[in-house]
């Protein structure tokens, strides 16, 4: 190849990155045009759905276009995941899901139809998500050492759960204090309250999403969060650590992500709608009411964190000794 060869191929090639760049640009100005597709893995009237569809009703005030939520539960959020990773990169298409998922599938299950990491695009935190230990609300226990004592005290014991944040939460809880139970799953948290507070259960760690309202109804009684701060939602309830287990903590995040490929500007737009929500004290506020905290990660520390949530989940997973699906 001559001089002039190399030169006219170099300025072709930078013509064509110029004009992509031009285009990705051009594409984020009018994005979006038509209504956003936001999917969540968990059914309506979940605590999920309740946190997602708060962010996405003020998506939709700062975009000026409808934007339609599709619940699509089940397999710990793998079918709505796998629903957003293969569809198409315009930035019409995106999953709403928590850390526990993203970062704990693939050592869930023993295979995935997409990577949490390469497969996805972040675009930001909201939220982190408080668990607490409840029993039923006329339990004689006020506290865990009570609840642990008479547990081990009985040869047959159960717990429930309705995702894996629930179920690893819980076995490390178990593992601490020397608990035997039995766990029982349930679809939805909703779906478990019966048997919570009429004493199937003999305890559960619950998504405070969900168990903030019902413990200012009183139906159920709060025994501990399992965040390694003490949460506004929750007054006068201690943490794991306070209760007397030391070094314990799980507080998953909610994030939001695109399919990999969606033209940066638009994934850098909804990171900009995300941290002007996330710093509006309307959303503080209506987070305590539901359980949870403020979370704005960027784009970029969202990818990090997740990286380092997925080197704790490996061996925390292992030495619950949970197999994978």
């Amino acid at each position: 190849m001559d001089r002039r060869q190399f030169i006219g191929g170099f300025g072709a090639g930078a013509l064509s990155l110029s004009v992509g760049s031009v285009a990705a640009f051009a594409q984020a100005t009018t994005w979006p045009e038509r209504p956003m597709r936001i999917t969540i893995g968990f059914p309506a009237g979940s605590g999920a759905d309740i946190l997602g569809r708060y962010f996405t009703t003020k998506i939709q005030e700062l975009s000026g276009k409808p934007v339609l939520v599709e619940n699509k539960p089940g397999a710990n959020s793998n079918i709505a995941a796998g629903l957003v990773a293969t569809s198409k990169p315009d930035g019409y298409n995106i999953l709403f899901i928590a850390s526990s998922n993203m970062a704990a599938n693939p050592f869930l299950f023993k295979s995935l139809p997409f990577d949490t990491v390469k497969d996805f695009a972040p675009a930001g935190t909201f939220a982190q998500i408080v668990f607490v230990l409840v029993v039923k609300p006329d339990s004689p226990f006020n506290t865990v050492d009570e609840l642990v004592k008479h547990v081990k005290s009985k040869p047959q014991n159960k717990y429930g759960y309705t995702n894996q944040t629930a179920i690893m939460s819980t076995e490390l809880f178990k593992s601490m204090t020397g608990v035997e139970a039995v766990g029982v799953s349930y679809r939805t948290a909703p779906d478990a309250m019966p048997d919570v507070t009429n004493g199937t259960l003999d305890f559960m760690i619950m998504d405070g999403t969900f168990a903030a309202g019902q413990i200012r109804a009183g139906r159920l009684k709060p025994l501990a969060v399992t965040t390694s701060k003490r949460s506004p939602s929750f007054p006068g309830v201690p943490t794991m650590e306070e209760a007397g287990l030391k070094g314990y903590e799980f507080a998953p995040w909610w994030g939001v992500y695109f399919p990999k490929g969606t033209p940066e500007p638009i994934i850098a737009k909804m990171e900009g709608w995300l941290q002007q929500i996330t710093k509006d004290p309307e959303t503080a506020k209506f987070l305590e009411t539901v359980g949870a905290i403020v979370n704005n990660d960027t784009a970029k520390e969202a990818d990090a964190r997740l990286l380092v949530e997925i080197k704790k989940m490996g061996p925390i997973i292992k030495s619950a000794g949970i197999e994978p699906q």
